[in-house]
């Protein structure tokens, strides 16, 4: 039995809601498990996602979004919030680690939790998916995937590989961050939230992880390159997502409502988590 399989099993009966649905994401559930895990998420994150697209605004068309997340980009590229200031300029190396050891629950993972997507798409959109999880993949090689640069990362800082490993003590925040994708990937009503939240995502990464590469640099930290490949690349993944995005719309008629909660809600997920894990990072140094 693998390590991970081990840490699987051994969910104690205690397990907080977003443990749960991490492993049941990340296991194959029996009838109960998977029951279970309709009712977590039918609480979170559907019914935030629903409320969300009930107060969406009247786009015309999904020209007129893409307008308007490109207005939000940039806002939110211009105005950084404290806890990315803080990583950037003064986390020292142990609090640095301590959010890194965070966010293993989903870099170490890289990914995996979207292949769900791909089934629910038509040609054009599926094909344009594919070609950012190809990179993430690592273009098939296994030394340049994504996961297996966030290993080294978890390596060099001395904490562990095991994914399970950091769910057991990762907080709600930082595992809502990937148990959202695995429902937007695979359970969400229709692929218009995932895409809508993919987009942003792939195009927030470009300021959004200016902080880790800049800590990585003041720090002396070597495995740095989970965080520059992303500066590196999002910009092809982005305008993939983009192109995903008007195929789906031209294919099947993008609900615009429900693109702009994936959109919401994925912003909202990402805020929360990096501004948890900076404050547990800040709460455990005592700064």
């Amino acid at each position: 039995m693998t390590a991970a399989a081990g840490a699987a099993s051994a969910l104690p009966p205690n397990a907080t809601v977003q443990q749960r649905l991490y492993w049941h994401n990340h296991t194959v559930p029996d009838a109960v498990g998977y029951a279970e895990l309709l009712a977590l998420e039918a609480r979170w994150p559907r019914a935030e996602a629903d409320a969300l697209e009930a107060d969406a605004p009247e786009f015309g068309s999904l020209g007129e979004l893409l307008a308007a997340l490109e207005q939000r980009l940039r806002a939110e590229e211009a105005d950084p919030p404290d806890s990315e200031r803080y990583l950037a300029e003064h986390a020292t190396l142990p609090e640095f680690a301590f959010v890194a050891g965070q966010f293993a629950v989903d870099g170490l993972v890289e990914s995996q939790s979207h292949l769900g997507v791909l089934p629910r798409l038509p040609h054009r959109a599926r094909m344009a998916v594919m070609r950012v999880l190809i990179d993430e993949f690592g273009c098939g090689n296994e030394a340049q995937e994504h996961a297996r640069l966030y290993q080294r990362l978890m390596s060099e800082l001395g904490l562990p590989t095991d994914p399970f490993q950091h769910a057991a003590r990762a907080c709600e925040e930082t595992l809502a961050y990937v148990n959202l994708f695995h429902w937007l990937a695979s359970r969400a009503p229709t692929p218009d939230y995932f895409l809508g939240a993919y987009a942003y995502f792939e195009s927030s990464v470009l300021y959004g992880f200016r902080c880790y590469a800049a800590a990585c640099a003041r720090l002396g930290i070597a495995n740095s390159r989970y965080y520059t490949e992303h500066l590196h690349i999002d910009s092809f993944h982005s305008r993939e997502m983009l192109a995903a995005l008007r195929a789906w719309d031209r294919e099947r008629g993008a609900d615009l409502r429900k693109v702009w909660a994936g959109v919401e809600l994925t912003s909202a997920t990402v805020t929360r988590a990096t501004e948890a894990a900076v404050r547990g990072a800040r709460a455990e140094a005592g700064t």
